[in-house]
């Protein structure tokens, strides 16, 4: 435990903390120091207050005074004093019976910390940042951090320790943000203006259970043919019509490795319809996307797909979900289930009744006045449109000529598409759009808001990308020697570098974690660049400096990058599914690791007589007891049981020929090279080492 956590966790300064540490012979201590373990039970014990000796004297509290009970027969006027209580009468206790004591009354519990404010600052804020957030000035921040024992200027980002100990010191609970989560506050809600909204449902599931069969089938498109190896790659926002109702469909990809894109999926969206299959019931994704769900705190609809197939049991799915608390209506639970089949088109109509029912329950309502508010479902770079991006609005009105900013991107929306590709020229709450006109290409999850003009989303821009910039300063800090130990270290492990180019952001980030999950330990992954967008001559020329692997996803490399990297040798691979990606680069990592040595026997022999031949030593007659005896084989002589030496088998011979190997059942005379102690009895045992590739 560090001194400042210590002193937070007491309620001393740390400054109270180092000096009764330095009284306690505990000496060169600074707020980031660490504690020793024997030294913070002893100031726990003391609260803070230096102690000589390890020994803790034990609290002895006073005893409680007994309260005596009080008695009311009746209801005394307000204007009347409450007559005394008679003293209740010893109760007569038979001899040779201890006394039944009476019920301690409970003991008041000890009073809870005041809670401290919260300091919400920035990653990678200055001192003189922190000071205008606290009416202070910067040089008393910048000397409670020389006190500290960080030596910094008023200009300097700091490191988030850095921020969390001026937060401690001053008496905050300290919240470090992103650029991305520090947003102005949100406009309070006019309850008049408050209009019904569509709802937002989000379609999750495992892999190949049929999500987006089944969004196919109530939009009657065909978005699976254009999904390669028949699973949902992208986050995809729909918009239907059904009984002159609308509601907005977001599916989300069910494979493991799209864990964050499921996740941004819940967190927008008013309902989810968990879709299982009924010959295959719940699996692994089917749980992540029912924890996603429970997160978001969402009406949960579970749709139960495939039941035409002849091994499909509906039941055998509800029997599974009750036992992760999922328990339908007609168990008594509160969870609806809807048994469907998105093949034949059965009971479609039940489920989007459900849907429109469940978002009645829940009253869902947005204010379409006012600057529109949303966030970025998916992103991706288009070669001839340049950064698109699909949001979903959540309030407000987005119309064409609109300005935004979404992290440090900004638009001037120059066109507005919906999911038909058709131009619109507004869109209300709960619809989703695609909008052009980006700056640079926003990240999927980020808030967009919209602003007065083109000149503040600039500036509110600019302004979060400086943040970004000093933030990641920080990091380059000069290391310490553990860390150019360990570095060291490090270097000595091989390395695969790749460039990672998808396109759409939703996928770079699916791919890069799923490269980070593959064991790392002999062989490590660094991903020196990805970004959205087709793989250009820069990509190469980068790949060429670092001796990189470039990995395309749904991209291809342009004709000038193309031609570049023939020339050059530079390691393409283009992938249409996500599986196949993963399995490349795992075998590509396999195929650095160091080779396992197995050794496997070759044959066994005893040692019956010694023959002393001149130039050549001792020469030990031998009889061939199992395998095969090879001339320079590696050998090992066994005496007793005890290996006595290992070598090479220098010479073997059959009568007086030289021979290349002796077989089971037959005499030979081996030479062991520069080993001369043979004796009778002793047992040559004769083997290969042979390399074997290792496998993750």
């Amino acid at each position: 435990m560090r001194v400042h956590e210590l002193a937070k966790e007491l309620g001393v300064t740390s400054k109270e903390l180092i000096a009764a540490l330095e009284q306690m012979g505990v000496e060169g201590r600074t707020a980031s120091s660490s504690v020793p373990e024997e030294a913070v039970s002893r100031l726990r014990a003391s609260g803070g207050k230096p102690v000589k000796a390890a020994k803790i004297k034990e609290v002895v509290e006073a005893p409680t005074p007994k309260v005596k009970p009080k008695m009311r027969t009746k209801a005394v006027p307000a204007t009347e004093a409450p007559p005394p209580l008679a003293e209740p009468e010893p109760v007569a206790v038979p001899p040779g019976v201890a006394p039944t004591p009476a019920p301690a009354p409970p003991v008041p519990a000890a009073p809870s910390k005041p809670l401290l404010p919260v300091l919400k600052v920035v990653r990678g804020s200055s001192a003189q940042t922190i000071a205008d957030k606290l009416s202070r000035m910067a040089s008393d921040i910048v000397k409670i951090l020389f006190g500290l024992g960080e030596m910094v200027t008023a200009t300097q980002s700091l490191s988030d320790e850095a921020i969390s100990l001026v937060a401690s010191e001053l008496g905050y609970e300290p919240e470090i943000v992103g650029v991305e989560d520090e947003q102005e506050p949100e406009e309070p809600v006019d309850e008049g203006r408050l209009q019904p909204r569509p709802p937002v449902v989000t379609v999750m599931g495992h892999v190949d259970h049929g999500k987006t069969l089944l969004l196919d089938a109530i939009r009657q498109a065909d978005v699976v043919s254009g999904e390669f190896g028949g699973i949902t790659q992208h986050i995809g926002a729909y918009q239907i019509h059904w009984n002159d109702r609308e509601i907005t469909f977001i599916d989300t990809p069910g494979h493991e490795a799209f864990t964050a894109m499921r996740a941004r999926g819940a967190q927008v969206t008013d309902i989810v319809v968990l879709v299982v299959a009924a010959d295959d019931g719940v699996k692994p994704q089917t749980l992540e996307a029912l924890d996603h769900a429970k997160a978001a705190a969402v009406p949960i609809i579970v749709a139960v797909n495939k039941i035409d197939k002849p091994e499909a049991d509906p039941q055998r799915v509800r029997t599974q979900l009750v036992e992760h608390g999922v328990v339908p209506t007609e168990y008594g639970g509160t969870f609806e289930f809807v048994d469907v089949s998105a093949k034949s088109r059965t009971n479609l109509d039940t489920l989007l009744e459900t849907i429109v029912l469940v978002a009645d329950i829940e009253e869902l309502k947005a204010d379409p006045e006012g600057r529109a508010r949303g966030v970025v479902i998916e992103a991706h770079l288009d070669r001839g449109r340049g950064p698109v991006a699909t949001v979903l609005v959540q309030r407000g009105t987005l119309e064409v000529g609109d300005t935004v900013v979404s992290g440090t991107s900004f638009a001037k929306i120059r066109a507005m598409l919906d999911e038909y590709g058709q131009q619109v020229k507004q869109a209300l709450p709960a619809k989703p759009v695609q909008i052009l006109g980006w700056s640079a290409t926003p990240n999927a999850g980020d808030d967009v808001r919209g602003v007065e003009d083109e000149r503040e989303a600039r500036h509110l821009a600019q302004g979060r990308e400086s943040k970004v910039r000093a933030a990641e300063l920080v990091t380059t800090r000069p290391p310490t020697l553990q860390e150019l130990m360990a570095a060291q270290t490090a270097s000595e492990v091989p390395e695969l570098n790749l460039i990672v180019k998808a396109d759409v952001q939703g996928s770079i980030g699916a791919l890069v974690d799923a490269f980070a999950k593959i064991p790392q330990d002999e062989v490590r992954i660094n991903v020196i660049h990805s970004a959205a967008g087709g793989i250009t001559e820069s990509d190469i020329k980068l790949a060429m400096a670092s001796r990189a692997i470039v990995v395309g996803f749904n991209v291809r490399p342009d004709v000038t990058a193309r031609e570049l990297a023939e020339k050059e040798g530079v390691d393409v691979r283009l992938y249409r599914v996500i599986y196949d990606a993963i399995d490349d680069i795992r075998g590509a990592v396999s195929g650095m690791l160091k080779p396992e040595e197995r050794e496997s026997e070759l044959g066994r022999a005893e040692v019956r007589t010694l023959f002393r031949v001149p130039k050549l030593g001792v020469i030990a007659g031998c009889y061939v007891l199992q395998g095969t005896i090879v001339r320079n084989a590696r050998a090992r002589v066994v005496r007793d049981g005890v290996v006595a030496y290992e070598g090479r088998i220098g010479s073997l011979r059959r009568f007086k020929d030289d021979v290349r190997e002796v077989a089971e059942g037959y005499e030979c005379g081996i030479g062991i090279e520069n080993f001369q102690d043979v004796k009778e009895g002793d047992i040559i045992e004769a083997y290969e080492v042979r390399e074997v590739a290792r496998e993750l």
